[in-house]
This record gives C-alpha cells, structure tokens and sequence, in this order.
C-alpha cells in the first residue's frame, strides 16, 4: 500500500491524531488501568478486523497508540520503490475506527501531549558505523535500514529510539554529533519552546520553526525540537 504524504494525512482530518516522525499518535485519558485495557481489548477486535493493529501503552491514566504501516511503498525521483515504515490508507481507516471506539468508552482525547523521540548521529561514514549501532541497540543486523531506504536504525519492536545518519565532514572530529529530536503535537511547540527557555535553555536556530527549533541547554548541547507542520489540516 502506498505511504500517504503529510498533505494527504491532513485532508484525512482525522482529529484526536497527530502525524510525528513515521507515524500517526493519540493519546487517550483513561479512569484507571483496568479502563485502559477494556479500550485496548476493543481496539483490538478492531484490529483484527482490519487485519492492523497499532502499538500500545497502557498507564493508570493514559492509553497511548501509534499506528504506522510496515510495509509502505515510497517512490523515490526515479521511480524506484522502496518498502519503508510509515503512514498508510489503513493506519488511516484504524485511527477513525479508534476514535469511534473511544467515543463509545466515554474517553477524551489528549493530543497536544503526544511526542515521539529519535536521535540522530552526524557522520560521513553511516554505512560504516550503522552495523555498530544497530548491534549495540537492538542487537540485530537487521534493524540496519529497516523500514527505511537509508542506514537508519529501527527496532522491530519499538524498545528503543529511532537513530538516523546526519552528514558531517569526514575530517570533523570534535564537537556534538549525537543530538535528539523531539517530536510534538503542532499546539504543544510554542509552550515546549517556552519551558527550554524557562529552564535556561536557548534557541540556536528558528529559520525553519515550526517544522525544525533547535535548542541548547546551558553547556551548548543541542537538541531539536519537530512539527510535521504540513500533517495539519488548514481552516
């Protein structure tokens, strides 16, 4: 099944789901852990039914889903198609299954406090350092550009963060390469912005805010702060 584009996802209007890095996130307030699970066990008829299922976390006070298709085909400017992780037709059709769902367990949606987290590694020799990587997080050569058609790290199982391949100057051999990216909902940018500030913090580079901020804390440690502005339905 063809991956949609931001643009598309956000004609879908779907909501109470916000579209971070690969894939599509709701969080759901529940009454206590119990609720949650008799959500999550509806939910998963649902899934079964629609032959997709999404990932889950269950806390005494929220229930958090990710949906996001392991099996998307992307084109690339020649045409050629690749297999990659990310958001397709039926992630779509399970999200609006899921709001119905969580309509009728009387639950209220949270989207402004979703996120998703990645790190990213620069260097100039991804392909040389990623078998490295992918053995010491996951432990598997396989997570090597797994769902992706670059050397990033992906986890089958979601225990650890996405890491990416920044590029870097193959002389380079000081100052920060790792960095972490923090995905949010778009209304949850401004304020996470103000409380990096608040802390202390400062901001590096905003010509590209709201899609990419990036921020340091007080010893030049950056990080970076991600809004798939273009997921957003405009009125």
């Amino acid at each position: 099944m063809d991956m949609l584009r931001s643009a598309q996802i956000a004609e879908a209007d779907l909501g109470e789901w916000r579209k971070l890095a690969q894939g599509l996130h709701a969080r759901y307030l529940v009454d206590g852990f119990g609720a949650g699970v008799r959500f999550v066990a509806a939910v998963g008829e649902a899934g079964d039914a629609l032959h997709h299922h999404p990932r889950v976390s269950i806390g005494a006070e929220c229930v958090d889903l990710k949906l996001v298709s392991h099996d998307a085909i992307y084109r690339d400017d020649e045409g050629t198609e690749h297999v990659v992780e990310w958001v397709t037709q039926q992630d779509v059709d399970l999200a609006r299954r899921i709001t119905e769902i969580a309509a009728d367990h009387g639950l209220r949606a949270d989207p402004a406090s979703v996120s998703d987290l990645e790190l990213g590694l620069d260097t100039a020799r991804s392909s040389r350092i990623a078998p490295v990587w992918a053995a010491l997080l996951t432990g598997s050569a396989e997570s090597q550009g797994r769902g992706t058609p670059s050397d990033e790290i992906r986890d089958a199982t979601g225990r650890v963060p996405n890491l990416w391949f920044g590029d870097a100057d193959e002389q380079q051999t000081t100052g920060q390469r790792f960095h972490v990216e923090v995905y949010v909902a778009p209304e949850a940018a401004a304020p996470r912005i103000a409380a990096v500030l608040a802390a202390g913090g400062t901001v590096v580079d905003d010509s590209d805010a709201p899609a990419l901020t990036v921020v340091a804390d007080q010893d030049g440690n950056r990080g970076v702060l991600c809004v798939d502005v273009a997921a957003v339905k405009q009125d």
